[in-house]
């Protein structure tokens, strides 16, 4: 079977990350797939902010649980010690679709390379919260800027998940 297809059809979300940290080396191969995700009219609108400090990722985790109605003690990012924040421009009419492109690039990739990942949602929600609009301003990063999702990556603590059946009558064909 073809490799990528191949990577398609068994990566899986993780949901019990080790502590151990991803090398640098690493991280940066995943961002450089994501950011050759297709985009609208090549305007390359989107950003990726990289979270390796633990104290600045476990704000956004708290931020994030808070966001999603939550416990304290509850960690959305499964114990993930990455966060790759995807940022799309709000100018741009296809940043949400470009956004979701990265995102999926920074999936494959991290999984290609044994790291195991998943999209955490609530990021829209973060960067209109004050914290995301002072962290950005923090990273000098200006303009109107929408959170369009978080790659989690990490070490699976565990078996790789195994897909779900497909349902069937998903696709239909005009001949």
């Amino acid at each position: 079977m073809n490799e990528v297809i191949k990577a398609m059809k068994e990566r899986r979300s993780i949901r019990k990350f080790k502590s151990d940290m991803v090398p640098l080396e690493e991280i940066d191969k995943i961002i450089e797939a994501g950011l050759y995700a297709a985009n609208g009219m090549g305007k390359q609108a989107v950003k990726i902010i990289a979270v390796t400090n633990k104290k600045v990722r476990d704000e956004l985790s708290d931020l994030n649980r808070q966001i999603g109605g939550w416990k304290a003690g509850f960690d959305p990012f499964y114990g993930g010690p990455v966060v790759l924040i995807v940022l799309g421009n709000k100018d741009v009419a296809t940043q949400v679709y470009d956004g979701s492109l990265v995102m999926g690039n920074l999936m494959l990739a991290a999984d290609s390379l044994g790291i195991g990942s998943i999209w955490i949602h609530r990021a829209k929600e973060e960067f209109e919260h004050e914290y995301g609009k002072n962290l950005l301003k923090d990273l000098g990063i200006e303009g109107e800027w929408e959170g369009i999702g978080h790659c989690v990556l990490g070490y699976a603590d565990g078996e790789k998940p195994k897909a779900h059946e497909r349902k069937p009558d998903r696709v239909h064909y005009i001949k």
